[in-house]
């Protein structure tokens, strides 16, 4: 295997956590609290579903983020001019605060460092629902900061999400990168379904695994320092 790019899942991937059982509850919790002034709770909430699924049915014409505000600011009722800053303040301030729902993998930086020690084009493939600040507090919390990523997907420069095959495309056409030639990492099936463009894939296991539902069958299976271990052989291969 010829490696170009390793394309590595952030979240139950580089840090451990249980999205939805955990994360997005306070997640929720802290935001409403933080616009209660600008947004009823509930109106607030509705909107961000309605902006999800703009997100997750973007047919590629847009940006993310452009998909998401079309749907949010009218559904919530506030000029985008009014509320989005108040968004941005929360996640410079409140967003912090979730840290404490997640678990540092003292691995994730020494994989990582690996990819980037051994030539390849590293990208932090994450389902881009976020603002980039946001995905910079994650990526800290992770200690997978300060490196010279190709690209770290975000809702601003994305225009597809997993398990959407085109997100990966996206990515590959980026960075000039053959399917057969990248590396996707993650724990969960919509990271697995790179394959079906032709990437190799490795399953880490985290809280949001479901093994019986992994479709298709990764190429690999295992840690983080599995990950290492694998890129250093196949840069030299026994």
């Amino acid at each position: 295997m010829n490696l170009q790019a390793v394309l590595f899942d952030l979240d139950g991937t580089l840090l451990e956590y249980d999205m939805m059982r955990d994360f997005v509850p306070h997640y929720f919790e802290l935001l409403t609290a933080s616009l209660v002034h600008l947004v009823p709770p509930q109106t607030l909430l509705a909107g961000l579903e309605k902006g999800t699924d703009a997100i997750t049915a973007n047919d590629g014409s847009r940006t993310n983020e452009t998909a998401f505000a079309e749907t949010f600011f009218p559904a919530v009722g506030v000029p985008r001019a009014t509320l989005e800053p108040a968004i941005m303040d929360f996640y410079a301030r409140e967003f912090p605060l979730l840290r404490q729902y997640t678990q540092h993998k003292p691995e994730a930086r020494r994989v990582v460092q690996t990819a980037f020690d051994l030539g390849h084009d590293v990208v932090i493939a994450t389902n881009p629902y976020f603002p980039a600040i946001a995905t910079q507090h994650r990526m800290d919390w992770a200690g997978v900061l300060g490196f010279p990523y190709r690209k770290i997907t975000t809702y601003e420069n994305s225009h597809f999400v997993k398990p959407d095959p085109r997100y990966f495309q996206e990515i590959l056409e980026e960075l000039e990168c053959a399917p057969e030639q990248a590396l996707v990492v993650g724990d969960e099936t919509m990271d697995m379904v790179a394959a079906h463009l032709g990437c190799k894939t490795f399953l880490v296991l985290s809280a949001a695994t479901k093994p019986e539902e992994i479709e298709p069958e990764p190429t690999y299976q295992g840690t983080l320092r599995d990950v290492e271990a694998l890129l250093k052989d196949l840069h030299h291969p026994t």
